[in-house]
């Protein structure tokens, strides 16, 4: 009877064993199968990602579409579906192959098609992609108009990446709430782009599409998108102007928005013939910018890039250095600065990040301070003045200030966040800090108020 019992026991000890295996076997042909899946295009390369918005040449009237996808769609197509409350009107794009330069050359293809003669002052919803996959439902709104006479309202920040992006939170709810009308990314994304095989960048922008995918999202290139001459950069975006992304200008109520690279003073083994190319347009584009027409049209002038002219952090590279190379040029002969076309011109304000941290300066010219009045130095002030936004957050953490502050500095903080901006109207600018450490509480503010424009030799 015992030895009966044993035969059962180690007939059912085999049985056991034997599904075991089978299951096993099972399981690592399903694991298999999914892996070869995975590798053929024709299942799940072609559905849209990293879906994102920017102005097109026409502010008012056009918004550009930017997806990738991993493959190309047999079709070869580049579909916007939109309309004001369904998705009956078509807009057709093109797609570009982009080859990262990393070890295994990693390629996608990012799709473009620009919406043209949209309706000013309507919310619009779209999808992307082709009939072989498209991306989720979006919208968004069209500016007010393409006159002057509105006020609008910015979110504005650098060096956020897509480790310890600390406001990428708030700015992702501000944004559902409809409390911008456009971002600006004042350089310095992902940490990097190229970083394992551009993995990281397609992290980010998939990271960044809660918010760029319902307003324009206007960038300017940081140090941190170099590698392999700021290809990722370069492709993945699609500013106005037709510079790669490098620099351009836009119209947005009474401003005139002018977004520059910084980096081509600083990256010359790339050459040195974008900096000669970038410093004679915007010659011509404060010019403009200038005429009488256009600035009493829009009399206010912003310019933002990466690298700032002053700063106070404890930095060897940028901050104790008092003739940084955007701001006299190169050094010795003192080319191509930029700091004499922002006087001459009566260019307002300078933004820039780069400095983990943020800082508001008194209106500053040659590292004299040129307030308005004692009692209040930002109303018709004698100089541009320059604020530093670049603690968004990212891997790299704070940035420390000195132990002595410059006489030049009015305001200057090591909490996460970001600047926001509303333009009341011809003479009146309103700026705040918003602290991510503090809750969202706005630790800084001010307005900068002008009775007129212009040269500040003319004032």
């Amino acid at each position: 009877m015992v030895n009966l019992t044993l035969l059962f026991l180690t007939l059912a000890l085999c049985v056991a064993s034997t599904v075991q295996r089978q299951l096993k076997l099972e399981e690592d042909i399903n694991v298999h199968q999914n892996l070869e899946q995975q590798q053929d295009p024709s299942i799940v390369h072609y559905q849209p990602e990293q879906v994102h918005l920017a102005f097109g040449e026409r502010t008012a009237s056009e918004i550009v579409v930017t997806w990738s996808t991993r493959e190309l769609p047999p079709s070869a197509d580049s579909i916007v579906e939109y309309g004001l409350t369904d998705l009956k009107q078509r807009a057709y794009g093109k797609a570009i192959r982009f080859v990262d330069g990393g070890p295994k050359q990693m390629a996608q293809y990012i799709h473009r098609v620009t919406l043209s003669q949209l309706k000013p002052n309507s919310s619009y919803v779209y999808h992307c992609g082709s009939e072989y996959g498209w991306s989720a439902k979006y919208q968004f709104r069209t500016i007010p108009s393409a006159d002057s006479d509105w006020s609008p309202s910015l979110a504005i920040y650098g060096d956020m990446g897509n480790e310890n992006a600390q406001s990428l939170a708030r700015l992702q709810r501000e944004t559902q709430l409809g409390m911008y009308d456009a971002i600006i990314h004042v350089g310095d994304f992902a940490y990097d782009m190229n970083t394992k095989d551009a993995r990281v960048g397609d992290e980010f922008m998939r990271q960044i599409e809660t918010v760029a995918a319902y307003l324009p999202y206007m960038v300017v290139p940081g140090n941190h998108e170099e590698k392999f001459n700021f290809s990722n950069y370069r492709a993945r975006f699609s500013m106005p102007g037709g510079t790669e992304n490098l620099f351009y200008s836009f119209d947005l109520g009474p401003v005139h928005f002018i977004g520059i690279s910084t980096e081509v003073y600083y990256f010359l083994n790339y050459g040195v013939k974008t900096l000669v190319f970038q410093y004679e347009w915007l010659k011509r584009d404060l010019e403009a910018a200038n005429k009488p027409e256009n600035r009493a049209k829009r009399p206010w002038i912003i310019i933002y890039g990466h690298r700032p002219m002053y700063c106070s952090n404890e930095n060897d590279n940028d901050c104790t250095h008092s003739e940084t190379l955007t701001r006299v040029g190169w050094p010795f002969v003192h080319m191509f600065g930029l700091e004499t076309l922002l006087y001459e011109y009566g260019v307002d304000v300078a933004i820039w990040a780069h400095e983990h941290s943020y800082e508001r300066l008194w209106p500053i010219y040659d590292y004299k301070v040129r307030n308005g009045s004692l009692g209040s130095p930002y109303e018709n002030p004698r100089a541009p003045v320059h604020i530093i936004t670049g603690s968004a957050g990212c891997k790299e953490g704070r940035e420390p200030f000195k132990g002595k502050i410059p006489e030049w500095s009015a305001f200057h903080s090591q909490d996460y966040g970001y600047t926001r901006l509303k333009a009341h109207n011809a003479s009146h600018l309103y700026f705040e800090q918003v602290s991510d450490d503090q809750g969202g509480a706005i630790i800084d503010s001010f307005w900068l108020i002008k009775a007129q424009h212009g040269a500040y030799n003319d004032l």
